[in-house]
């Protein structure tokens, strides 16, 4: 898990309120399906009130991705593959 980096601390700071969510916001996001165990990173580009559009690479504008609007955003298996 990111948060257990060896002496406790985490390289990111992350918005796990969704009520808060605003662009340039980083957060843990999961994917459906046979990644659902793994989490990863990603900046929230729109904020919409039933979801949000993140970058899951911060470098590549063509990363966006759709997610829910949840603690821990959820995104389709097959949009991230």
């Amino acid at each position: 898990m990111m948060q257990s980096m060896g002496d406790g601390s985490c390289p990111f700071e992350f918005n796990f309120d969704p009520a808060t969510f605003k662009v340039g916001d980083l957060v843990s996001y999961r994917v459906s399906g046979s990644l659902g165990d793994f989490p990863f990173v990603g900046t929230l580009v729109e904020v919409h009130e039933d979801h949000v559009i993140m970058l899951t690479d911060p470098e590549d504008a063509a990363s966006r991705v759709r997610g829910t609007r949840e603690s821990r955003p959820v995104v389709a298996e097959q949009d991230v593959l």
